[in-house]
This record gives C-alpha cells, sequence and structure tokens, in this order.
C-alpha cells in the first residue's frame, strides 16, 4: 500500500464506525424503497439501480482490500459504493432516464440528495467531504483537479467499481431478450449495424471515448470498451479479465476485422497491465 494513505491526516481523524455504516445502508434501502413502482417497466429500472448498487459496494470492498486499506478506509470505500448512484432515483423518478445529457448529472445530484437529506451530518466534516466529492465526480469524464490525495484515492476506487459492475449490467442487457430489459438502460439509442469511425479511433489511440459522439448502441459498446483505459489499479484489471467483459462485448458487436484488431489492442492492454 502508499505510504501516503497510512500516514495521513485522514486515518488520524477518522471517526466513522459500523454503526453509521448500518444507518446508511438502513437509509439506502429505505430512500430506494420509496421509488418502487407498482409499473413492472419502472420497477425493472429502479431495481437495476438498486442491484447495481449493491454490486459496486461489493466491487470496491474487493479492491480495496487487494489495495491493503485499513479497516476505517473499507467503510468508507463501502459508504462511497453505497450512495454513488443514489441521484439516479430521483433523476429516473423526473426524467424517465439514466442519460445524464437529455437529464441532469446524476453525481451532482445524488451529492446534493446526500446534503439535502442530512445522511452524513452524524460524520466529521473531512469523511463527509470525501464522500460527497467522490458522488459528485465518480461519473466524470476524468478524475477532477483536486488536490486531495484521500478524495481522489476514493474516487479512483469508486470509478474502478463503477465501471465493473457497469460492464455486468450492460453484458446481461445484450445477451437477454427485448423483453427482459430495463428499458432505460440502452439509454434510447437506435439498435443498428453501424458503428462510427471515430468512436473506434480511440480505442486505436489508447484513449476514452466521448459520449457526446455516440449516435448507436454499437457506439456505445464501443464507448464503454474504451473505459478499459481508466481503471486505476491492478485487481480492477484482473476482475475485467476474470469475468471476460470485453470478449462478452465484443461478441455482440458486428463482425468486423476493424472492431477485432481494437478488441486485441484492449486485451493487449489489460495483460500488460496485469503484469506490470
Amino acid at each position: 500500500m502508499n505510504r501516503l494513505y497510512e500516514t495521513s491526516d485522514y486515518n488520524k481523524e477518522k471517526e466513522m464506525n459500523y454503526t453509521d455504516l448500518t444507518q446508511f445502508k438502513e437509509w439506502f434501502s429505505g430512500y430506494a424503497k420509496s421509488f418502487y413502482s407498482s409499473d413492472k417497466d419502472d420497477q425493472r429500472n429502479i431495481y437495476l439501480k438498486v442491484e447495481h448498487t449493491y454490486n459496486v459496494c461489493s466491487n470496491i470492498i474487493q479492491i480495496a482490500k487487494e489495495q491493503a486499506l485499513s479497516e476505517d478506509m473499507l467503510m468508507l470505500a463501502e459508504t462511497i459504493g453505497l450512495f454513488h448512484d443514489v441521484g439516479r432515483f430521483p433523476q429516473y423518478a423526473r426524467y424517465r432516464t439514466f442519460r445524464d445529457s437529455t437529464s441532469v448529472n446524476h453525481g451532482e445530484l445524488g451529492s446534493e440528495v446526500l446534503k439535502e437529506e442530512k445522511v452524513l451530518d452524524s460524520l466529521p466534516k473531512k469523511e463527509q467531504d470525501i464522500i460527497l466529492n467522490a458522488v459528485k465526480f465518480h461519473n466524470a469524464f476524468s478524475l477532477p483537479a483536486l488536490d486531495e490525495p484521500e478524495t481522489l484515492l476514493f474516487l479512483r476506487l469508486i470509478r474502478d467499481a463503477d465501471k465493473l459492475d457497469i460492464w455486468r449490467v450492460f453484458t446481461e442487457y445484450y445477451e437477454s431478450a427485448p423483453e427482459e430489459r430495463a428499458s432505460a438502460a440502452g439509454l434510447g439509442l437506435p439498435d443498428t449495424p453501424e458503428y462510427s469511425e471515430t468512436v473506434l479511433s480511440y480505442i486505436y489511440k489508447n484513449q476514452i471515448a466521448s459520449i457526446s459522439e455516440v449516435r448507436t448502441l454499437n457506439d456505445f459498446k464501443l464507448l464503454q470498451l474504451s473505459w478499459v483505459y481508466d481503471l486505476n489499479f491492478k485487481p480492477s484489471f484482473r476482475m475485467l479479465k476474470e469475468r471476460n467483459y470485453i470478449h462478452r462485448l465484443a461478441s455482440t458487436l458486428p463482425n468486423a476485422d476493424k472492431l477485432k484488431k481494437a478488441v486485441s489492442l484492449l486485451e493487449e492492454f489489460v495483460n500488460r497491465k496485469l503484469n506490470d
């Protein structure tokens, strides 16, 4: 583990305990249930985010443990996983979509929900700020320019944990029958054979594709594949490989040589990261 995080003032000031974490879990469960619906499609979309949240918690704990973080820091990481997508529930209730570009930034909304509901008031301000910033920026295109190493550590953890489960959500979505899919997951993109050479080019350049370039569901799949370049921790790359997400996503793309080459580049990148 990096000595910076072992000796920082954060560890000396840490006051969160398991009682806090238990109360946070109870609050989240109640908050999510307040959005449950008798409408089958709406309920499927809401439950998608509940299941995603618990899987992200599992992912972030696994990654954090392999980084040899303390028990206190593990609790904070799990809290961030629990709250990272809390903005998705009011977002869907208001707009019936999970597409931020046509509704609201769900990270910023989630941070506001936690403040308005006073969920974190039992914690010291420093912990509150770490959680709020992690929730606010977990979905940003890139890490914000923060001069706060602890916050950046937790941001990297949540971004990895989140991506790992988003890949699960969408591989299952693409592999399932249309009538079984959560309608909001596909973001309303046309499921046509076309894909963008521009979006594909980001993978060739070892860069993350921009959502603004996405026009079709195939473009969105390529965007998701490009997230491989944004992973931060070796356990994350190992989990990605063990779960076979690159291959599963790629198998739903058109059978084109350019796409196969892009997939090979991604697999080579993952292997290099695992061997570093």
